[in-house]
Parts: C-alpha cells; sequence; structure tokens
C-alpha cells in the first residue's frame, strides 16, 4: 500500500502534472474533507513562477467545482432536513435565506465555515447559478490575496 501511494505521489509530484494535481487539490479541499489547497498552489509557484495567472484560475476553478459538489450534497439532503422543520434554527437559517441569499455564498472562502455554507445554500435550495457565481469570485479572490501575500512576502 505504501508503494502504491509513493508511486501516486511521485506521479502528481511532476512538473507536467502540476496544474491537473492544483486542481484535483483545490477541488478536494472545497468538500468537507479537511485538506488546504494554498500549500499545494504555493508550492507549485515556488517550481514554476511563471504559471501564477494559470494557477489561480486552476485552483480557482477545482475550489468552485468542488463548492458546487456541496452545494448539489446539501440540495440532496434537504429531505433530512424536512424532520428538523419545527426547530429554532432552522426558523433562522430562512430568515438569512431570505436576507441573503446567493450572495452568501461570496464568503465561500472562509476557513471552518466556507465550505459547509455552500452545503447549506444547497439545502436551503438556493439557487444553482448564482451561488455558483458569488463562489467562483469568492475564492477567486481568496486565491488571488492569499497566493500574492505568500509569493511576495516569502520571496525566493
Amino acid at each position: 500500500m505504501q508503494d502504491w501511494l509513493a508511486s501516486l505521489t511521485a506521479l502528481l509530484a511532476l512538473p507536467e502534472y502540476g496544474l491537473s494535481t492544483l486542481f484535483i487539490v483545490s477541488f478536494v479541499s472545497a468538500t468537507l474533507l479537511p485538506l488546504g489547497s494554498e500549500p499545494a498552489l504555493y508550492g507549485l509557484l515556488r517550481l514554476n513562477p511563471g504559471l501564477f495567472w494559470p494557477a489561480i484560475l486552476v485552483a480557482t476553478a477545482g475550489n468552485t467545482l468542488g463548492g458546487a459538489f456541496d452545494w448539489w450534497l446539501g440540495w440532496g439532503a434537504h429531505k433530512v432536513a424536512d424532520k428538523y422543520s419545527h426547530s429554532r434554527h432552522h426558523a433562522r437559517v430562512l430568515v438569512w435565506r431570505e436576507r441573503l441569499g446567493p450572495k452568501a455564498c461570496l464568503l465561500s472562502w472562509l476557513p471552518l465555515v466556507g465550505d459547509p455554507l455552500c452545503a447549506v445554500a444547497g439545502w436551503l435550495r438556493l439557487a444553482f447559478w448564482p451561488c455558483l457565481i458569488y463562489m467562483a469570485i469568492g475564492k477567486f479572490l481568496r486565491y488571488l490575496a492569499m497566493t500574492a501575500a505568500l509569493v511576495y512576502a516569502l520571496p525566493g
């Protein structure tokens, strides 16, 4: 098992697979699994500084699609929520839905709460495409700010 994992890691570490690896890591990190994509993005840019914009866009695409997956999971879990529809938390979430709507997905970049926020948007049956657009905007701005700060704060 360890040999297989080592060979997979070596394959994914090859420079020609850098952007595809970044996409996969960004997608998985946007699910509810505890994984961060920023170290992979930073490492790729340290090895290939010329890939700044393609790497930001690939990480944004992977992370946004992972958020869309979370939205879909939340949408599918809506039936489970029906049995809790009379709780005070449910009423509070409905108020949140009316007030913020898909714009709340701009906050999908936040640590700890961002990924569940995408699932809650699906659970609340918020419109998919506006949610996806707001997720993409928030995630793009996060990657741009964090990567620029890391690359320029830690030169060489």
